[in-house]
């Protein structure tokens, strides 16, 4: 076991991040502990680190254990790389309080970007959740992770690309997959195996070439990047213009009768750049924890 002990220059609201975890089954986290249970691949084997807030929004102090001593180094960026720790949030906020969304950052401040725990498991989700309802978009995945997945100490992990290559279609559609829908989880996978499609390559890509490359992908749209980019590599400029809860988040704030249009959003987010992954994440926010 080891412990390493943290504390952010920057404000961080960790209590916003328990909560929206814990919208997701496949999560654990403790909100009275104020501990979130992060289950990592490093390499080969299977690990498990805690990351527990022993400070507040304003005075971010954090506590990561984790099992192994050789692991340490890889898991303690790993882990800061999801929490996003480095995000200037002090200045995306002062960035916010100029533009037509001040009153939103202002009741939710501090809003950080984070990612999930695993990239090729965060597309695999987001293949599954395009064009359901949340509910039962978090069901077929639940189906899904708990039928190829691994457990590990009551933490699920996402089953690997060679697991999920494997898989017949017709398994998926007996979990009520649709068929073409399992074909893309089962095909994604199967580029990744073959070296066709490398995730682990594209840190350094630019966003503009990341989408051209996953779109290529039979079932991968604009929508799937956009949130994949956000959501395993924290890019901060990513706005799903598509997005029903976004678009519904701005009505609520903008006091619309009517969704606004694309031409709307198109014309106000050209003032959130180069921050729109931020926009995004507090509009979804302020329908989480409505204010307005």
């Amino acid at each position: 076991m080891w412990q390493e002990t943290l504390q952010l220059s920057t404000p961080y609201d960790f209590d916003y991040i328990l909560l929206r975890l814990q919208m997701d089954q496949l999560n654990y986290s403790d909100v009275k502990e104020r501990k979130i249970y992060v289950p990592l691949r490093i390499g080969q084997e299977k690990t498990i680190a805690t990351v527990t807030s022993l400070g507040t929004t304003d005075t971010p102090i954090f506590q990561i254990e984790g099992k192994t001593v050789e692991h340490k180094q890889l898991v303690m960026k790993r882990i800061e790389e999801i929490f996003g720790w480095e995000q200037d949030l002090i200045g995306i906020q002062s960035y916010f309080l100029q533009t037509n969304l001040a009153d939103l950052f202002t009741t939710y401040p501090a809003t950080p970007l984070v990612r999930e725990f695993d990239s090729f498991g965060n597309l695999t989700k987001t293949i599954i959740h395009q064009q359901l309802n949340m509910a039962f978009a978090q069901t077929l995945t639940l189906r899904f992770v708990q039928t190829y997945g691994d457990q590990m100490e009551g933490l699920w992990f996402f089953p690997t690309p060679e697991r999920v290559a494997e898989i017949p279609y017709e398994e998926l559609q007996a979990l009520q997959f649709s068929r073409r829908k399992a074909e893309y989880v089962v095909d994604t996978a199967k580029k990744i195996v073959s070296g066709e499609t490398d995730l682990s390559s594209l840190d350094e890509t630019s966003d503009e070439d990341i989408m051209k490359s996953l779109t290529k992908l039979r079932g991968v749209g604009p929508w799937t990047v956009q949130n994949w980019l956000m959501f395993s590599l924290g890019r901060p400029d990513l706005f799903p213009i598509a997005d029903i809860g976004i678009q519904n988040a701005l009505k609520i704030y903008f006091g619309m009768e009517k969704k606004p249009t694309i031409e709307q959003m198109e014309d106000w987010m050209q003032a959130w750049k180069p921050y729109r992954s931020y926009a995004a994440m507090t509009l979804w926010r302020s329908i989480e924890e409505p204010e307005f």
